[in-house]
């Protein structure tokens, strides 16, 4: 069951932004995108009040690399799709499970992103999720 509304052309729209930004990192790194996309949504927090929507939290200014720089033109697969519903369906898992953000640096992850501490890595991805009572709902099970 959804734990955000998702017409077709969302599910489509959330793939797009998966392959873009972690097609490198394999299915387990697409899945992670879509959690902090997802987390996004639901968060109602920090950057991302009132966002409500997949497409407003992909077209959130400065919000998405791949957006920003143009690699978001490749239609969705299949396998982007599945990856994206699942997402969708709260499917979450860590480090991204409860992050809003993540990032490739160069080196080493820093200790803190946007002031919220670093959970871990995966691959080349650093994953930040914020502490306290200020994204209550991310944190709270489907």
């Amino acid at each position: 069951m959804a734990v955000v509304k998702a017409r077709e052309q969302d599910i489509d729209l959330l793939a797009r932004l998966l392959r873009a930004e972690a097609e490198g990192e394999g299915e387990q790194g697409m899945l992670m995108v879509g959690n902090v996309g997802i987390n996004r949504i639901r968060g109602d927090c920090s950057d991302f009040k009132d966002i409500r929507t997949i497409e407003q939290m992909i077209y959130q200014p400065h919000a998405f690399e791949a957006v920003q720089h143009g690699y978001f033109y490749q239609r969705s697969r299949d396998r982007d799709k599945r990856l994206a519903r699942r997402s969708v369906d709260g499917e979450r898992v860590w480090p991204a499970k409860f992050s809003l953000w993540y990032f490739r640096p160069e080196g080493d992850c820093p200790d803190t992103w946007y002031n919220q501490p670093l959970v871990g890595r995966f691959k080349k991805h650093c994953f930040y999720q914020p502490t306290g009572e200020e994204c209550e709902n991310i944190y709270n099970t489907y």
